[in-house]
């Protein structure tokens, strides 16, 4: 099983032919900071925004136990998702990333309700990368400026884009088949 890790590991290295940068939790490549829109430091900002909250939610056995959670992170915003069975725990998320450092703005669409099964999870993987995979497509477009977030067949995007390149995005998210709606988080630079 190690070989075959190791294999996978050197495999991506080789075919993705850039250099990476390490730097605490996160790992830049190359590619990324040529074609990203933020900077190599809001980059790593947006990486230690996401495994400090992760890491201090991680700490309350509650919040850990009884609640599903997604933290991302884009140019200081924050996109926390999931599901909190209760008022009281969904504050307390809230509360907990609202003063990690770098943060600037937080977007709460957590959801108050038992966490969703595993299943419903791997079916918003798909639906992800499909939409991923659909921002490929668009001419002159550069699916590096958004991330993408599925909870419950909802499509979040998040970054720094022009008012056109948004609506592109949502316009190639749109024909996905099982999305069920789609939010923008969207930072226009224009």
């Amino acid at each position: 099983m190690k070989k075959i890790l190791l294999l996978l590991v050197m495999h991506s290295f080789f075919i993705s032919g850039c250099s990476t940068i390490k730097a605490g939790g996160a790992e830049i490549t190359g590619l990324s900071l040529l074609n990203d829109r933020r900077s190599r430091d809001a980059i790593l900002a947006d990486e230690a925004i996401e495994d400090n909250a992760v890491a201090k939610l991680n700490t309350n056995y509650d919040l850990r136990e009884k609640c599903h959670f997604n933290i991302t992170a884009y140019n200081g915003a924050v996109l926390v998702t999931g599901e909190a069975p209760k008022e009281e725990f969904r504050d307390r998320i809230i509360a907990i990333v609202r003063v990690i450092p770098n943060v600037k703005l937080v977007h709460d669409k957590l959801v108050i309700a038992n966490p969703s099964p595993l299943n419903f999870r791997a079916n918003d993987a798909l639906i992800t990368g499909r939409v991923k995979t659909a921002l490929t497509q668009i001419p002159g477009f550069d699916a590096s400026w958004v991330k993408v977030v599925t909870e419950k067949r909802t499509v979040y995007l998040m970054g720094l884009v022009h008012r056109s390149e948004g609506a592109a995005a949502i316009e190639a998210a749109r024909h996905e088949s099982d999305v069920k709606q789609i939010n923008t988080v969207f930072e226009y630079i224009d």
